[in-house]
């Protein structure tokens, strides 16, 4: 009996999410947050960045700015909470 390969059925297409450019800005990122050097905010201006995350967000950031294949973001979403309590 042999067995039948199955596709998977996820909506994803071959390409890339992100492109080799991001990929290099977030890794340099990552060495800057290792090292201390970077700084989170415009200008240097800001304390020195702790977060994985927050690394990972600039690095993403710098390379937008450089214009490399890297999604949208995500827009915030909106919450009702306030205007119900300016409501009040």
């Amino acid at each position: 009996m042999a067995t039948a390969k199955r596709k998977s059925t996820s909506k994803r297409s071959g390409a890339r999410k992100y492109g080799k450019a991001a990929s290099k800005s977030v890794g340099s990122a990552m060495r800057r947050k290792k090292m201390g050097t970077l700084k989170s905010g415009r200008g240097g201006k800001g304390g020195t960045v702790k977060s994985r995350k927050q690394a990972i967000a600039i690095g993403l950031s710098e390379a937008r700015e450089k214009g490399a294949k890297v999604p949208r973001k995500r827009a915030a979403k909106k919450s009702g909470t306030k205007r119900a309590a300016r409501k009040k």
